[in-house]
This record gives structure tokens, C-alpha cells and sequence, in this order.
């Protein structure tokens, strides 16, 4: 694959220095112009203050980027139009000379044709609710079980069927880990009401797991989701969640939303029910998510 590089994220990896991949989509869906490009900025800026450098990735023009310069930010921040890729489209914005910011899934697949194995986002996409009638299942899902990045989320969007995405995750033999609590984060919130299947309390420790799971053959497939909650400060509890959340559906519904467009039609609906607290969430918790995906990258990075 041809992949172009920044000078700064080309010379960390080859210097087996600690990289962090960033998604796209956070420019080109999340936020309008110039919320977005500060919003990118702050996010990187926290990744070097943590000791690591950051390789926000997308597709300009058909070529795939690993890493962006201040002008291709600047220039990708004010695009309209632009494709949200993900594994099926990846391929097709390149042949076609299209620009796009990546999902969860091609972030996955365009941090390992790098050689990057941390990646830090705000949420994983899963099974949406109704899925048993629509069939509405990310493609992060099946990417993390034969992709092998570590992908630090503030878990499952909220959204979603959190059951069914974590029995879906351990279908495919996905390590889902709650960073630092015995408690499922969802999102906005810190507490979903279930149970995670794994703890881990320090980067360290989980940079130890990731390093069992790269030596040993046995354990060499797929992803580590880390599910890191929101800071205290910044969360909205899940029970006033769950309201606002079944209120947008239920519009949704109403309004025949699907596909594609079903998740950043729930999050900007939200957005307004919540009078905009949960955006106030959501970027807390991406920049809490980056902090904690620059330490694994350098206590990693140690290891090797």
C-alpha cells in the first residue's frame, strides 16, 4: 500500500519511537469548521505532551495519509462533501482520487499497514438497537477481531445495543478491557450497568498484555479494545442518557434514518436534545482517551 508520511511520523517509526493513530472522521463529520481543526490540534497536542507522536490519518485526493501537515489539516478541515470510509469504501476513495476521513475499521487497517499499534478514538461503532430486523452492525466490530491495533475508546457509543456489541466482541475474541474500574464505561457515561470482562489499572500493564500478545504466536490476531471512562467531571450519567438517547431513535425511526447516516444523525440530534452537554462530553472524553493511548504508546514503545 502507498502510504505517505509526514516527516515527523516517519522518522518516530523508524526510530521505534511511540506513535498514537488519530481518525478523520472528527474532522470531516464531527465538528464544523474551525471547532474541528482546534478540536484535532488540542487532541495532538496532547498526545506530545505525553511522550508520543501523533498520525491522524485520511484519504486527500486518493492518497492515503498517514500523519497530516498544519496546511493539509487546515485544508481537509474546511472540505464539504467529503466520504466517511471505512473498510468496504477505503479502496474506492483511493482509485477514485477522493478525499475522506477514516472510520474505526480503516483507521485499524491504515495504523497496521504503518506498523502503529495504538489508536485513539471516542467511541467504537457495534450493534445498533433493532439490529435483530435491520441488520445494522459496524465494521469496527469484525476489524477488531482480525485487525491487531489496540484501540482506546471511551467503549461502545451509547447508541448502540451495548449486550449485543459485547457478546458480538466476544464472538470474535475481541479482549475488551475497562481501564482502571470493573465497570463498563458507555460513552457520555462511566457506569453502562454491566459488568467489563477485564480490568487493567496502569499503561503499563496493558502494554505488557499487548507485548504477551506480539511475542506469542499463539495470541497473534485481532484487537484490544480499552475501554477508558470519561472523567468524572465531564460524564453524564446513563440513566439521563438513556432518556435523551430513546427520544432521538424514536425520531430516527420516525424519520427513516439508516445506514451510514444512522449514528451522525443520533449524535447531532443529541447534541440539541442535551443543549449541547453531551459535545462538551464527547470532547473531553476523546482527549481523555488520547492522554491514556500516548502512555501505553511509550510504555510499549519501552518494550520493543
Amino acid at each position: 500500500m502507498d502510504i505517505h508520511y509526514t516527516e515527523e511520523v516517519s522518522n518516530a517509526l523508524k526510530e521505534n519511537r511511540a506513535v498514537v493513530a488519530l481518525e478523520s472522521t472528527i474532522i470531516t463529520h464531527g465538528m464544523p469548521y474551525p471547532d474541528n481543526l482546534e478540536m484535532a490540534r488540542s487532541v495532538e497536542a496532547i498526545i506530545r505532551d505525553n511522550g508520543a507522536v501523533p498520525a491522524t490519518i485520511a484519504v486527500i485526493e486518493g492518497k492515503l495519509h498517514v500523519g497530516l501537515n498544519d496546511d493539509q489539516a487546515e485544508w481537509l478541515a474546511q472540505q464539504k462533501g467529503t466520504m466517511k470510509l471505512s473498510r468496504a469504501d477505503l479502496a474506492f476513495a483511493m482509485v477514485r482520487g477522493a478525499t475522506g476521513g477514516t472510520t474505526v475499521a480503516a483507521t485499524m487497517m491504515a495504523a497496521q499497514a504503518a506498523g502503529i499499534a495504538v489508536f485513539a478514538t471516542g467511541g467504537i461503532g457495534g450493534v445498533h438497537r433493532g439490529a435483530e430486523e435491520s441488520f445494522d452492525i459496524s465494521a469496527d466490530l469484525d476489524e477488531l477481531g482480525r485487525t491487531p491495533v489496540t484501540v482506546v475508546s471511551a467503549g461502545a457509543k451509547a447508541i448502540l445495543d451495548i449486550p449485543k456489541t459485547m457478546e458480538a466482541l466476544e464472538t470474535r475474541g475481541v479482549p475488551v478491557i475497562a481501564y482502571g474500574q470493573d465497570a463498563l464505561p458507555a460513552f457520555w457515561s462511566r457506569d453502562s450497568g454491566f459488568a467489563a470482562p477485564l480490568r487493567l489499572d496502569t499503561a503499563s500493564q496493558i502494554a505488557e498484555f499487548m507485548q504477551m500478545r506480539t511475542q506469542q504466536e499463539i495470541f497473534g490476531h485481532g484487537g484490544i479494545l480499552i475501554t477508558n471512562p470519561v472523567p468524572e467531571s465531564s460524564e453524564i450519567p446513563y440513566s439521563e442518557m438513556a432518556t435523551i438517547i430513546t427520544v432521538a431513535q424514536n425520531e430516527a425511526d420516525q424519520k427513516n434514518v439508516s445506514g451510514k447516516a444512522v449514528t451522525p444523525w443520533l449524535l447531532s440530534r443529541i447534541v440539541e436534545i442535551s443543549g449541547g452537554k453531551s459535545l462538551e462530553t464527547n470532547i473531553a472524553l476523546v482527549k481523555n482517551n488520547a492522554d491514556l493511548a500516548a502512555k501505553i504508546a511509550v510504555a510499549f514503545s519501552a518494550l520493543n
